[in-house]
């Protein structure tokens, strides 16, 4: 299955990397992430390397949320005392999606026992899909891969276009009723 985004959609890519940022290290898992973004048909994919700290990853979160369709960051995920990007994505985002990243975690297990450390999480900030992924280069191309396909129709979906055609195929009308609004048995008309 070939994932398509809509036209237009913008993603933004935070490298989260003590050493990155201190330009100690060649940041190489964002760039990796920019070009499977951009090979999935995303045209606009800008990015930006920070260090491990809490508040500004929360703080580059919520300000990009508020043009991105897509934010998907990479590093700071596992145990060490500095990983705390899980808690950063928390402190901002509405609702949690987890089975995205129960979905990169099992499929990382396929290659590494050390994938259950990851502690990624995936979550949305009003219409903005945000992805955790791990720091390794290997470990974030298998995480982002393993989902990629089923993200067109997340981001779609966040973005009001609810009708429920198969991953990589839009709607061509106006969006219809969002799931909520329609509940089976909500005796509301």
């Amino acid at each position: 299955m070939n994932p398509s985004f809509r036209s237009g959609t913008r993603a933004v890519v935070l490298t989260i990397s003590d050493r990155c940022a201190a330009s100690t290290q060649v940041d190489r898992s964002g760039p990796a992430v920019v070009a499977l973004l951009r090979q999935s048909g995303i045209g606009e994919v800008t990015a930006e390397t920070l260090p491990d700290e809490l508040d500004l990853i929360a703080h580059a979160l919520r300000h990009h949320a508020a043009e991105a369709d897509l934010i998907v960051t990479t590093g700071g995920t596992g145990l060490a005392p500095r990983d705390v990007t899980p808690e950063a994505t928390l402190m901002v985002c509405d609702r949690t999606v987890d089975g995205l990243s129960e979905r990169m975690r099992s499929e990382g297990l396929k290659h590494t026992p050390t994938a259950a450390l990851s502690r990624a999480v995936c979550g949305t900030i009003g219409s903005t899909l945000v992805i955790n992924l791990p720091g390794s280069v290997n470990g974030a191309e298998t995480s982002l891969a393993a989902i990629l396909p089923i993200l067109p129709h997340a981001v779609d979906l966040l973005n009001g276009h609810t009708a429920h055609n198969p991953p990589g195929e839009h709607s061509s009308g106006a969006p219809s009723r969002s799931a909520s609004s329609n509940e089976v048995g909500d005796d509301k008309p």
